[in-house]
């Protein structure tokens, strides 16, 4: 059972290594984005709680943000990785809190690092068709008539997210908030581990899984 936290800049390569992750270990992939709207679709109470908030336009609290998380966490038999959360030292702090007073822990971070100056060509250069899942890349991973998604779904778009303002401020974010979280399990002598997120796919899930096993 492996019970993580995966970090790492946008473009790091985070969904692609925590799928890898969860394949191996059979654990459950805990997004908060994905549990806050299961919540909300399953009307339970922390989701019409947060649900109050968004609709006034609010941001949902931190401590609702936990609450969810931990809840998810007790229903995980296998152990699971934490994906995209906590994004700031505060949720990290307050994680802290309620995993000691559930009697939980966590085994590791796994902290994918990357140089800004690879991710923006890796992230700018991503094309997808949205309705198939089909992702490709301008170089590294082309269609086979330029594009247009090869299962014949139609042209290929660039998504919002990936054009080069929006993943220079998407990295800013990154550096002023979520990196100081590594920062913080640092000082409270967490097991950190680094793993060079800048080699191909295959690199990366191999000096991960290496580094997790020797912590059996």
């Amino acid at each position: 059972m492996v019970r993580l936290i995966l970090l790492g800049p946008p473009g790091a390569g985070k969904g692609t290594q925590c799928k890898r992750i969860i394949d191996k270990y059979g654990a459950a992939h805990l997004s908060s984005g994905d549990i806050l709207r299961a919540e909300r679709t399953a009307g339970s109470a922390l989701g019409k709680k947060a649900q109050s908030y968004m609709d006034s336009g609010a941001l949902v609290p931190d401590d609702l943000i936990i609450d969810m998380m931990i809840a998810a966490m007790k229903k995980t038999p296998k152990g699971y990785v934490l994906d995209g959360f906590p994004r700031t030292t505060v949720q990290a702090k307050g994680l802290d809190k309620a995993l000691a007073n559930a009697g939980e822990k966590v085994d590791a971070i796994v902290n994918l690092v990357v140089d800004d100056s690879l991710i923006l060509p890796r992230m700018t250069g991503r094309r997808s068709f949205p309705k198939c899942g089909a992702v490709y890349h301008v170089q590294t991973l082309k269609p086979k008539v330029e594009g247009q998604c090869d299962k014949g779904c139609g042209s290929l778009v660039q998504r919002a997210d990936d054009k080069p303002e929006v993943v220079s401020n998407r990295l800013k974010t990154y550096h002023e908030q979520t990196s100081a979280v590594v920062g913080y399990y640092q000082k409270k002598n967490a097991v950190i581990l680094n793993v060079d997120a800048s080699r191909e796919i295959d690199r990366v899930s191999e000096a991960i899984f290496q580094k997790l096993d020797s912590l059996k």
